[in-house]
């Protein structure tokens, strides 16, 4: 642990920390509700679930968009931190904007909710590339593993926190839940702003492949954007990996969108499903730390596999929950591999990919993220439409894990590591 515990990890690491506050408080917590009760009270509901699911679907489409183009311009230029930068500023600055938009506000409360969600999501695509600089291949898992796990504590200490200032807010001076609510987003932006400064002051950044005039940047990155495809094609185990993990990722996070709406379609209470969400956050902590650890162990291909066994048999469970305790059951065993999927699945493919394109290779990855949760919620909604079962909705997204599972036994990471090398040396 050494090796990794040091400034520049842990630099690197505090941005997990410092980001997941918005992905925990806002996209997950506080904005979904906040969004129907406040600002769009009075409207039809299924108006404003078109109207959020929309705003998140642009936001999305966005970043499917640029992502590719902007790591690989900042490949091309090797301005990864600086992208980062601009990219953070634009969420924390759009967070704050919530603070500041007033009841009824609908249009304006989605923009700014938009804006952010592009700045955080476009914010990762460096962060991720920039493990490349910050660690030793044979370090991946452990280094991705431990900012996954700060991600969890971090998001998860803020949620807790600003879900105290909601719950009783006379406690804290403030008037009302309303207010409180709002004081939460302003929260996020200053904990996302100070926790990003360790990373832009410490971890160094690898020299650009080559330099790239201003005029010429977005050209550049279209052009990049293209022999990029080109490189995916002729790295088998990157391609085959990127589909696996385009379906078991899929999975997990329809999983992380719909257990809250499951949950309500069960009859549980909103507090309940709230505790379950806290409960997964700060079981994710250690777990991300261990699974680290047991990716270096045994193998991270092997634990992911695991992982997604594990999912299988979460969503099989569900469909015959009937108690608030399995719930809570199912949100510990939830904490227990998510963050470990998601790490390992990052380490994994920053071994089968060349390390001076890793922000190139690095925007497909997340171009892939963002698409994501579009096929399973699709999937639960016409299952459970045609069928009549939220519950036969929610078994459905087992066909993602066991999907997944297949195409990822299948990828050779030593043999993808080599036609990786083979690769920059042509």
């Amino acid at each position: 642990m050494q090796r990794v515990l040091n400034r520049k990890v842990l630099s690197w690491a505090l941005y997990d920390w410092a980001n997941s506050a918005f992905a925990t408080a806002v996209l997950a917590g506080f904005f979904p509700i906040f969004f129907k009760e406040y600002w769009s009270a009075g409207s039809d509901a299924t108006t404003s679930t078109f109207q959020l699911g929309l705003a998140n679907s642009l936001a999305s489409t966005v970043i499917v968009i640029l992502a590719p183009v902007l790591g690989a311009i900042a490949d091309a230029g090797g301005i990864r931190k600086k992208f980062l930068a601009v990219f953070a500023l634009l969420g924390i600055v759009m967070t704050t904007g919530l603070y500041f938009v007033g009841e009824g506000q609908t249009s304006l409360a989605l923009i700014c909710f938009a804006l952010a969600s592009v700045g955080f999501s476009g914010s990762i695509v460096f962060y991720d590339a920039l493990i490349v600089s910050v660690s030793k291949e044979d370090d991946y898992d452990v280094v991705s593993a431990w900012g996954y796990a700060l991600g969890y504590l971090g998001g998860g200490l803020l949620f807790a926190g600003t879900v105290a200032m909601t719950l009783w807010p006379s406690w804290f001076g403030l008037a009302d839940s309303v207010q409180a609510v709002k004081l939460a987003f302003l929260c996020v932006a200053i904990w996302w702003l100070v926790f990003s400064l360790p990373l832009l002051l410490y971890v160094p950044e690898r020299n650009g492949t080559r330099a790239i005039h201003p005029g010429r940047v977005v050209r550049a990155g279209f052009q990049q954007l293209a022999r990029t495809f080109h490189k995916v094609r002729r790295l088998r185990f990157v391609f085959l990996f990127l589909a696996a993990y385009w379906l078991y990722i899929d999975g997990v996070d329809t999983v992380v969108r719909m257990a809250v709406d499951y949950g309500m379609s069960l009859g549980f209470s909103p507090a309940d499903l709230i505790t379950a969400l806290l409960i997964t956050q700060f079981v994710g902590f250690p777990a991300a730390v261990a699974f680290g650890l047991l990716g270096e162990r045994i193998g991270a291909k092997r634990a992911i596999l695991i992982a997604i066994s594990v999912y299988f048999m979460l969503t099989v469970w569900a469909y015959f929950l009937d108690s608030i305790v399995e719930f809570y059951a199912l949100a510990v065993i939830i904490g227990l591999v998510q963050g470990g999927v998601q790490s390992l699945s990052r380490s994994v493919y920053a071994r089968l990919i060349p390390a001076s394109q890793a922000a190139e290779f690095f925007g497909f990855y997340n171009m892939l993220g963002k698409f994501a949760a579009i096929l399973g919620p699709l999937l639960v909604g016409l299952v459970g439409m045609t069928t009549g079962s939220s519950r036969l909705g929610m078994l459905s997204i087992s066909l993602l894990f066991v999907l997944g599972g297949v195409l990822l036994y299948l990828v050779d990471v030593e043999k993808g590591k080599q036609a990786a090398q083979v690769l920059l040396e042509n």
